[in-house]
């Protein structure tokens, strides 16, 4: 097939999860043929391809070994006991290495997560690509594979090293979101037991729960959920209309769901079970969601957090229609008008008094606003965070300066009686507060384990402590001062001359595909910098897969160009019937100029290296 012969590099980290304590080397491996997938627990793209990889992992169960390269992009993602949390947490069923200083990530070259690299059954890599949507092509790709490893007498079929851990025991399990019910209870997205439970006001007490537990999409009396997260309780009057009281972000089906409080019928009411591969603009509708996380009531209709194409949608319970809020899909941060907006995994969302919607922007590290003013228009505006690789620990003031207050992967928000913005800082392990008054944060508590959503009740607040499995209530004191310093991204920087680049993105649809151009040009590629200033051309968006940028010449000799494509290729065959699909990622390439480094970066996308 004239691929590429590339010896694999060996798989070296700190320890291997899922093989009952026993350490896998290629040696060990050989005769499988290994899929390699680069990921961290924070990214939802990541997220989607454990998902994607469910079905090949089954259909291919003899020949093909998954493997798992847990490589942290946050200080948080490298604690040992976070690792195995998140392995269970998202159904992870195949050996992970957890490489927190980035060894086999290194020795891949892998620059994006999600990165995937297939191994050959005689130890050589075959291929490699970035971002989601490749599970078809890497469906072809093993066929083929196997087809030719086993006419060699080199493919050797069997069990793979997979050992499932032992079964937890707690009540809940990461759980996600909470919100409060009429009657003083609780509603609670037990969502790695793929249920919603309800709890009394001491937290504890189970009055009921809704689903059956198993993964699933499946509505009525005996409902299936896949990992649920954001709950909203509609107003009465909505709720007498639609039949149901309760939407429910049913985040790995893709798919908002209707509750009905008397009985826990449930109805799919918006996505179909798929997820959304398409870009959709502001004010568009679409059938299908991506990674719905959390919900919120404003402005007489359910904002949708999408964490999964980094956007803010809404949902019109009455009419049923889903339509584009916010953001352009591209993943950053990025204020202005709302279709202008970029954000980064919204996952909390809550409302002000004054009417603003307040985002917990998680990749960004960052607290957001969306305001919708009569006079001046609907915007999105920065309360706190830097962008995509700036992070830490740090209280003082949220303007941009020296020493500017940060976060780390925050998932959640609540508006105080005051009006400040309580902020679950997920990945500090802490509660912070932002007051919009003096631009300041504070730290309201420390010691929580991965703090996912919060609840105001009365002088106290409800925080859903994720990783410890349960609900807690913490009292809001005054705000303390803590600065456990700032942190960036590690990952190595590219050294690039300085003057013009040129930027290339390498894609070739897997066999049985082509770029379909009869409509315009399938493609789109757009390109930002952190800091603006290390740019003069070459920023923005437009069709193609190849561009030319150029650095300032007096500007910074250090920054990260924020590069994001998608390609869309249609299987070979009868004309506009054909199925197409979408292949997307984003890249953040930490690069220094320095007279006679190379002046083109070439970025792979591919889904096949032949």
């Amino acid at each position: 097939m004239g691929r590429s012969r590339v010896r694999a590099p060996e798989l070296t980290g700190r320890r291997w999860l899922n093989t009952g304590g026993e350490p896998l080397s290629l040696a060990t491996l050989r005769g499988k043929i290994v899929l390699l997938d680069f990921w961290t627990f924070c990214c939802v793209n990541c997220l989607h391809v454990i998902d994607e990889l469910r079905e090949l992992e089954e259909r291919f169960a003899d020949v093909l070994v998954t493997i798992g390269v847990h490589s942290p992009k946050f200080v948080h993602e490298a604690d040992p006991d976070a690792v195995e949390a998140a392995v269970e947490r998202y159904g992870v069923h195949h050996p992970v290495l957890d490489d927190p200083e980035l060894t086999t990530w290194d020795a891949y070259a892998a620059r994006a997560w999600p990165t995937l690299a297939v191994i050959d059954p005689t130890g050589y890599v075959v291929a490699q690509m970035s971002g989601e949507g490749h599970a078809n092509g890497l469906g072809v790709l093993i066929e083929e594979l196997v087809a030719e490893h086993e006419a060699a007498g080199t493919l050797h079929r069997g069990d793979g090293p997979y050992v499932a851990p032992p079964e937890p025991t707690t009540a809940l399990r990461f759980p996600g979101k909470a919100i409060k019910l009429p009657g003083g209870t609780l509603l609670v997205s037990d969502t790695a037991h793929h249920q919603l439970v309800e709890l009394d006001a001491d937290l504890v007490t189970e009055r009921r729960r809704i689903g059956t537990g198993e993964r699933g999409l499946a509505d009525g009396d005996e409902p299936r959920f896949a990992e649920p997260l954001g709950l909203v309780l509609l107003p009465d009057a909505v709720a007498a209309t639609t039949g149901y009281d309760i939407v429910v972000a049913d985040s790995a089906n893709h798919a908002l769901r209707g509750v009905r409080l008397d009985d826990g019928h449930v109805t799919t009411v918006a996505g179909t079970g798929a997820q959304l591969r398409e870009r959709v603009d502001v004010g568009a509708s679409a059938a299908e969601l991506s990674t719905p996380w959390d919900l919120a009531w404003w402005e007489e209709r359910v904002v949708v957090a999408m964490a999964g194409n980094h956007q803010l949608w809404s949902f019109d319970p009455v009419s049923c229609a889903v339509t584009v809020l916010a953001g352009t899909t591209n993943e950053g941060l990025r204020d202005g008008p709302p279709d202008e907006a970029f954000f980064a995994q919204p996952s909390g969302l809550a409302v002000a008094a004054d009417g603003t919607l307040w985002v917990a922007d998680a990749e960004t590290s960052a607290l957001r606003a969306m305001v919708d003013r009569p006079a001046a228009g609907a915007a999105v505006t920065t309360a706190v965070g830097l962008g995509l690789f700036d992070f830490g620990f740090r209280d003082g003031s949220a303007d941009t300066g020296d020493e500017p207050a940060l976060l780390q992967h925050p998932l959640g928000v609540a508006v105080l009686p005051d009006g400040s913005v309580a902020i679950a800082d997920t990945y500090n392990g802490a509660i912070r507060r932002y007051d919009p008054s003096t631009r300041t944060v504070g730290t309201l508590a420390r010691g929580l384990q991965e703090p996912s959503d919060l609840l105001v009740d009365g002088d106290a607040l409800v925080v859903v402590e994720s990783a410890a499995h349960r609900l807690v209530r913490v009292p809001v004191p005054a705000s303390s001062r803590v600065d456990r310093g700032a942190h960036r991204v590690r990952r190595a920087r590219t050294d690039l001359a300085p003057g013009g680049l040129s930027l290339r993105i390498d894609f070739m649809p897997p066999t049985g595909q082509h770029l379909d151009t009869r409509f315009g040009d399938p493609t789109s590629l757009t390109v930002t910098a952190s800091p603006p200033e290390l740019l003069t051309a070459g920023a923005g968006t437009a069709t193609g897969l190849a561009r030319e940028v150029r650095f300032a010449p007096d500007g910074p000799v250090e920054g990260v160009l924020q590069i994001s494509v998608a390609a869309a290729a249609c299987d070979d065959g009868d004309g506009v019937f054909a199925a197409c699909h979408r292949y997307q990622q984003d890249w953040g390439i930490p690069v220094r100029l320095v007279d006679g480094a190379p002046d083109e970066l070439v970025l792979d996308l591919r889904a096949v290296r032949e």
